[in-house]
Order: C-alpha cells, then structure tokens, then sequence
C-alpha cells in the first residue's frame, strides 16, 4: 500500500582506501527521489481514493468562456434519452440545449442557434468576435463573491472550466493556440477564483477539454459518430494539450484533473496521471481523459478514481467512486432562454443529490455564469436553498458513506434514503409526512434505539414492531422540508467503509443508440 508522495532509499557509501590516504571517511549519501507511482496501470490501480473526495459530497461545476457572451440555445423539455428515443442523435446535436456548444451548433446549416445568430449579430460576425466583449465584461468578475456564494451553498470543491470546445483559455498560457493570436482571457481567471476558492478552505479542481478543440478541427459535430472523427488525432494536438495540462499543474498545482471527450490516440494519459499524482497525492482524475475510459474498455483499461455519469442518478449503490455532473437547469453554459421555471425546483434539487450520496456519488452541480460573471438569479436562490438545508442536515452528509441499502419506503408509500457515519445511521425522507407518526418499512436494525431530528436534534419516541417497521411519533407535525433527515442508533450497525479496491461491475452501456459517454446509464452526454 503506497500512502506517502516519495519513497526514500538512503544508501550508505564508504570512501575506498587509496593509497597515500591518511584517512577515510564514511559518509550517508541519500538518492534521488523515487517516484510513488509509474505511468502503467498496475501501478496507478493501487492507489488509494484520496479521503477528502469521498467526505466532500457537493462541488460546484463552472462553464463560462466566449459562449458566455451570447449566452443562447435552444431551450428544450427533453432529456439526452428522451431525444434519442425520440428523434434521434442528429435531432440532439441540431438543436443542442448546451449553450456551451454555440460555435458547434453555429456551424450545423439550419439549426435555430445559427438563425439565432445571424437574425442577433449579422452574417459576417464570428464566433470568435466574441473574444473582445468577453474580455471587456470579465473585467467586472468579482472572484470572492463567487467563492463566499459557493461556500455557503455548502460546496467542499469547485471546478472550473479552463478551456472548453472553442480552444479558448482562461488562463494566460505561455503555449498559445497556433491559429488565433491572443485567444484567451484578458485576465488569468483560473489563478484567481483559485486564490479565491482556497481562501474559503474549498478545494479547486480544473476541467479541460482534451478531446475536443474546434479551432484544430472545425468539422461540425452532428452525431456520435462524428463527435470521435473529431477528436485532433495530431502528435502536435497531443503536444498541445500535454503542455497546457501541465502548466495547469505547475501553476495552480489543482485538486482534481477533469478531463473531457477523451484525447488523441497518440496521447500518454498513464504518464500525466502518473506525475500528477507523485506531485499530488491528494489529487484526482476523472475517467474522461481517453476513450478507453468512457467506453470502459476492460481488455485496454484506462485508470480513473471515478466516474461521470451526466445527468443521471444510479438506481442502486455503486461501488466504485461516481459524480453526477449537471445543470440546475438543462444547459451547462449560461443560457438566456432559460429561467426559473426551467430550474430544478429546491425540492427537486435537494432530493437528488441526497439520492446522490445514498449511492456511494457526489454531485457536481453546475452554473453557468454570464459573461461580466454574474450569476442568475434563479441559479442563486436554488444554491442558497441547498445550503440552508446543508447547515441543518449536513451531518447525514458529509463524511457519510452508503449502509448496506441505500433505500426503503415509509408505509405510506414516500421514498426513504439512507447513509452511514461513526455508528449512526442517517435516515432522510424525501418530503414532509403528514401528521405526527411515521412509519418506515424493514428497519428491524433500529430496534427502538434513539432516533433524534437531525434539524434542532430533538429527540423522538421510537419503537420496531415485530414485523421490524419501526415506528416514529412525535408530539407535535414534523417541520416542513424538502428531505426531513433522522439520526439512528444501532444495536449492530452495518457498515461498508472500503472502496478502495472496487470495481465497477455493471455493463458498459446497454443502448444501441451510441450513447459513448454512458458508462452506468443511459441518459447522459459530452458537456
């Protein structure tokens, strides 16, 4: 088991006598530093899930860039899996509800955003005039503000995006994009919300797009099938991102490495994961940084400590590591079409991710600022709901992992999710019961021990009848809330405390719809 960042070999060497030599002296040499980990996957297999991630359970997702500024797309009712159901992948790439996908759906002849765009700007103005409005409104970007927001909506990390399809950075790079002169932004946004982040003891994670780069390869992506043909398969393109990957490591030394759309063939993911992790021991990646890890390739295995599922909830305890990774509404990119009522509501958010940490996850919910940094109002109200909640029953969350079951129901038919800590079991009810009983189904474990509110703690009569439902009463109608959380004690508590050698046994993906970036599920897709 490797748990430290370098393994130290001192060697002893002791001066040869010579001739003449009137003394000799022994001396204790140390060696050059060994490396922890080497670029195979033997070798990064046995490396353990850093402990803050599985702890964390909430992180906030960031997409801004030059399709801030715009700011459009399409809105839609339907989900990945409901479009290809229904319609098919060209009908979901035509009309893209990603407004981080302008440029690409600006390119498909047609589609409503290229409408939009010429009816909005004229024909003759380009994507890339954008970059001269972005780089005037980031000037206002308050990265404290953010910070402050995101702490209190109770996120441990954020993520932020450094360089999205569009080839454009966020950060001033000494390797620049070979085709567009000064095709980043004006300010080094990553080294500042960083600073930021970290100054509210929040950890800071960096997604960059490796597999995709419109600028080296302009062909419109309008089904799965192309999405892959165009993926830059350059020894310069590997060349590229390798630099810029690194230089992120080195500057701002992140918690995570959120790759995406998988990268060139040519490109050595063992080696980059492998010296991130020797500079890095509490570092992450996720299972986005080569096609082998979105297809769950097992003869030719990519490494990973987890896994992206988008837009998606499991149906069951997954043992190994999972963040689900989406909108609080249906774009990951700032969309003007989109407002309140297009948001998940607080009930809905708050139900899922606590449906998310039930089942080993963690949530990465995103938003999508607009291009001067300012955030929705819609977006802040649903932020502050889950933190509100988060400060009441954060206790059932944080530093929880799954029971022996993640799932039950009360007798009246509500839906009950559970988690586990220090010999308690946590038991959340996904809504308000009426009334001042409640009754939970097949909880025999809990056998009349005390069971508390985790809201104020306040103690409750308990009882398990013979059938072993265990039965709640208080004296007076519970509070209303989207998810009322419980603490429970045990006689013998049940506990699974060790992912560390998991794998995930379940089919790739089970569609034939090409649904590539589905490893547990099928209503996800590239963000």
């Amino acid at each position: 088991m490797r748990k430290s960042l370098f393994i130290i070999t001192l060697g002893l060497s002791l001066a040869a006598c010579q001739s003449g030599q009137e003394n000799s002296d022994a001396a204790t040499i140390a060696e050059e530093p060994k490396p922890v980990f080497t670029p195979d996957y033997a070798s990064l297999s046995e490396r353990e899930l850093p402990e803050w991630y599985n702890d964390a359970k909430l992180g906030i997702f960031i997409h801004w860039g030059l399709y801030s500024v715009p700011g459009w797309a399409k809105a839609t009712e339907l989900t990945l899996e409901e479009t290809l159901a229904k319609d098919g992948a060209r009908t979901w790439f035509m009309e893209n509800p990603y407004a981080e996908w302008y440029y690409n759906s600006l390119r498909i002849d047609g589609s409503a955003t290229a409408i939009h765009h010429k009816e909005t700007y004229g024909e003759d103005f380009s994507y890339f005039d954008f970059v001269g409005d972005f780089n005037r409104e980031i000037q206002k970007f308050n990265p404290d503000e953010w910070a402050t927001t995101f702490k209190d909506a109770g996120a441990e990390y954020v993520v932020l995006t450094t360089k999205h399809h569009d080839g454009f950075l966020l950060w001033p790079s000494e390797q620049q994009n070979p085709f567009h002169e000064n095709y980043y932004a004006g300010r080094d946004l990553v080294g500042e919300l960083t600073e930021a982040v970290r100054s509210k003891d929040m950890r800071m994670g960096l997604y960059y797009s490796s597999g995709l780069d419109w600028t080296f390869n302009d062909q419109p992506i309008v089904d799965f099938q192309s999405l892959f043909t165009a993926i830059p398969q350059t020894e310069e393109y590997a060349k590229y991102i390798d630099n810029h990957w690194r230089e992120l490591m080195q500057r701002y030394n992140p918690s995570i490495l959120w790759a995406d759309i998988g990268s060139p063939m040519v490109f050595n993911d063992f080696q980059l994961i492998a010296d991130y992790y020797n500079q890095n021991p509490e570092g992450l990646v996720n299972n986005r940084h080569t096609a082998r890890g979105l297809m769950g390739d097992t003869n030719n295995p990519a490494w990973f400590d987890f896994l992206t599922p988008e837009y998606t909830i499991l149906d069951s305890i997954s043992e190994k590591k999972w963040e689900t990774c989406r909108g609080i509404g249906l774009s990951f990119g700032y969309n003007q079409r989109e407002d309140v009522a297009d948001f998940l509501s607080d009930e809905e958010l708050i139900q899922s991710f606590v449906d998310i940490v039930s089942k080993n996850g963690n949530l990465l919910l995103n938003v999508g600022p607009r291009a001067d940094g300012s955030i929705q109002e819609g977006q802040l109200r649903r932020l502050k709901a889950l933190g509100g909640w988060l400060r009441s029953n954060g206790d059932g969350i944080y530093g929880t992992r799954p029971w022996t079951r993640a799932e039950s129901k009360t007798a009246e038919g509500m839906e009950v999710r559970f988690t586990q800590k220090d010999g308690l079991l946590y038991m959340f009810i996904l809504g308000t019961p009426e009334g001042t009983s409640l009754v939970i189904e097949n909880l025999p474990e809990a056998n009349g021990k005390e069971v508390r509110l985790l809201d104020g703690g306040r103690q409750l009569d308990a009882s398990v009848d013979a059938s072993g439902r265990l039965k709640i009463n208080a004296s007076e109608s519970f509070t209303s809330s989207p998810v009322l959380g419980f603490s429970i004690k045990l006689q013998a508590l049940a506990i699974i405390s060790d992912f560390k050698d998991a794998r995930f046994k379940r089919p790739v993906c089970a569609c034939q719809s090409g649904c590539i970036f589905m490893p547990l599920a099928h209503n996800q897709s590239p963000s």
